[in-house]
């Protein structure tokens, strides 16, 4: 994704000399929201980039803008995007929303079957996560992951949430489940019989434009029903 001058798309090896920035703002936006989030390291900011499995945006002139990252939690049942941070400058300028779009898409792409989640206190982030699907559930409905929930140490929340036995806190919890969006497949069975359906249906269009033809009685029109006749055949379905 391109617009204007910021770029946003997926992250790699090349970009690891942002991960002090990523984290330091990281690190800064919690302090000024009053909030916690899980602190990261720029070298596990690193070790995303390098599996692919983060996204950020920059200017063409080479500017850090924003960044988010993927985590897989109990194998692959859960996902996370994670640390979701835009510099301060190019805050409400939809660049974040074009963030969580690429890496929630990413996210699909890498566990087609995984649930996605995530714990916000952003009514910003709560918009946009609605409008990728996401509906709020209660906290059981997330991983249960030891390591995740570990992450939670360094909010300033953390002694709430554990009061209530990891039932609830003051985020709200979003999931999205592929389950609740997958259309139904059309079965072996339903193939067959809209084609036969569909065959005979053409059967009866054939057979109405031959006898209208026919109905002419001279060679020309005999020449243009054979014509029409060809243009009508159908290949037959098994």
């Amino acid at each position: 994704m391109e617009t204007n001058n910021i770029i946003v798309r997926v992250a790699s090896a090349g970009d690891c000399h942002y991960s002090k920035v990523i984290t330091d703002e990281m690190a800064a936006s919690a302090m000024a929201r009053g909030t916690g989030i899980a602190k990261r390291s720029p070298e596990y900011i690193e070790t995303k980039m390098k599996e692919g499995k983060a996204v950020i945006a920059v200017t063409k002139s080479g500017d850090w803008v924003g960044f988010c990252y993927i985590e897989a939690w109990q194998h692959g049942k859960f996902v996370a995007n994670s640390g979701l941070i835009v510099a301060p400058e190019y805050r409400k300028s939809g660049v974040a929303k074009e963030i969580k779009k690429k890496v929630f898409n990413l996210s699909r792409e890498k566990y087609p079957d995984a649930k996605i989640f995530g714990l916000t206190t952003g009514l910003a982030v709560m918009k946009i996560n609605s409008e990728l699907g996401y509906e709020p559930v209660t906290y059981s409905e997330l991983t249960d992951d030891e390591e995740f929930w570990a992450g939670c140490k360094s909010c300033v929340n953390y002694d709430i949430l554990m009061s209530k036995e990891r039932k609830n806190c003051m985020c709200t919890a979003m999931l999205y489940d592929p389950a609740d969006h997958r259309e139904p497949e059309e079965t072996k069975e339903d193939f067959v019989k809209n084609s036969k359906i569909y065959e005979r249906l053409m059967q009866i269009r054939q057979s109405r434009l031959l006898r209208f033809f026919n109905r002419k009685g001279n060679s020309g029109d005999s020449t243009i029903a054979k014509i029409v006749s060809k243009l009508l055949f159908k290949p037959k379905f098994n």
